[in-house]
């Protein structure tokens, strides 16, 4: 019926094709690393059973933050979800299927998914906070969970990240 040059190319298309869908190195990194580390925290009755694991998925999402909340947001996770595509997670994730995979069938129904970046880790012990923006500090005293009550100034802020950094970054490290 078929030609095997013709079988050829339709399997020469085809291969392109899944090598034009698949994820690229570091694309969807935020969506990639939250699966897996929901997917760490399932006991083995949970990950079989698609409604326990979006149950899961949205006490795990109460506990988010940053790029984390914000694909929870994407998917459902959360109270405030516009949308809820939870089941294009929760079943392949029953079966069993790579992290990376369910980000990529997640991709197709929702490209913003995969538009989400971890934001630059700043080197404390390499950096010259006078150089930051004020922006970059607040940063840093954020990802730590603290506050600088009353700082107006750039150099308070640097004060402030100063008096915390051997809490933070141990002894050892400065």
């Amino acid at each position: 019926m078929f030609n095997s040059n013709f079988t050829c190319l339709l399997l020469a298309v085809l291969a392109l094709l899944q090598g034009i869908c698949a994820l690229k190195e570091g694309e969807c990194e935020v969506c990639v690393k939250t699966i897996e580390k929901f997917a760490a925290t399932l006991s083995d009755k949970i990950k079989k059973d698609p409604k326990l694991i979006e149950t899961e998925f949205k006490k795990f999402c109460k506990g988010s933050k940053n790029k984390e909340n914000r694909l929870c947001y994407y998917l459902g996770g959360l109270e405030e979800s516009a949308t809820g595509i939870l089941g294009e997670l929760s079943k392949p994730l029953s079966w069993s299927m790579p992290a990376d995979k369910i980000c990529e069938k997640l991709k197709k129904k929702d490209a913003q998914i995969c538009d989400l970046r971890y934001d630059k880790q700043i080197d404390l012990n390499n950096v010259d906070l006078k150089k930051l923006k004020v922006r970059d500090l607040k940063k840093i005293l954020n990802d730590w969970d603290e506050v600088c009550d009353g700082c107006i100034e750039k150099t308070d802020f640097i004060k402030r990240i100063e008096e915390l950094k051997p809490k933070y970054m141990g002894r050892s490290e400065l």
